[in-house]
């Protein structure tokens, strides 16, 4: 059991750590383009990736899909930017959030490119590890809980800034998007593979 509560505490630390904020980021995207009272469906799209996220780490630790970490490593910036545009389109189109068809798909798809991108670490760890199962789920729990945290505030802060301002929500995740989209240019910089 006290392994079980190391994994869930390293899916906690993986997604809460400041010094990797990527998954920060694209959460902070993901959860912008909706208000508080949707955020049974933000829970949802945080399940969505966590469930891709564990697939590709597990589709991983088995050796059953490799890819290459540097090009992965780029893609997982290109995600955050793709979101953030995503909720421009959004704000532009003047979707209201009724239908989240859409963001199951690229949050599924986005899930499993961050899982390849943690997936050599977690490796490393599964190799002192007779069963790779109670990890994964212990990893996936953590993981989801720290993502509920995330979403949760920034719904709650979208809430805040629109009860205590004057600031619209268009123009609010507006505002946010682009400025996660110029957080994330040095990390798009940073990991470009092909140079």
């Amino acid at each position: 059991m006290q392994d079980f509560w190391f994994y869930i505490k390293l899916g906690l630390d993986h997604v809460l750590d400041i010094n990797a904020y990527d998954h920060i980021l694209f959460l902070a995207a993901l959860a912008l383009p909706f208000t508080f009272e949707s955020w049974k469906k933000v829970v949802v799209l945080a399940t969505v990736f966590t469930t891709t996220h564990c697939a590709s780490l597990a589709l991983s630790s088995y050796d059953l899909v490799v890819i290459d970490a540097e090009f992965i490593e780029f893609l997982i910036p290109v995600t955050i930017v793709m979101t953030a545009i995503f909720n421009l389109l959004y704000v532009k189109s003047g979707a209201k959030g009724d239908h989240i068809g859409l963001h199951v798909l690229a949050t599924a798809f986005f899930g499993l490119i961050h899982g390849f991108g943690f997936s050599n670490y977690f490796k490393m760890l599964m190799a002192e590890e007779d069963n790779t199962l109670s990890p994964l789920l212990g990893f996936a729990l953590g993981i989801e809980i720290s993502q509920v945290i995330i979403v949760l505030s920034v719904l709650v802060v979208s809430l805040l800034v629109s009860s205590l301002t004057k600031v619209k929500h268009p123009f609010y995740v507006t505002l946010v998007s682009v400025l996660i989209i110029l957080l994330t240019i040095p990390m798009l910089i940073d990991t470009f593979p092909f140079t």
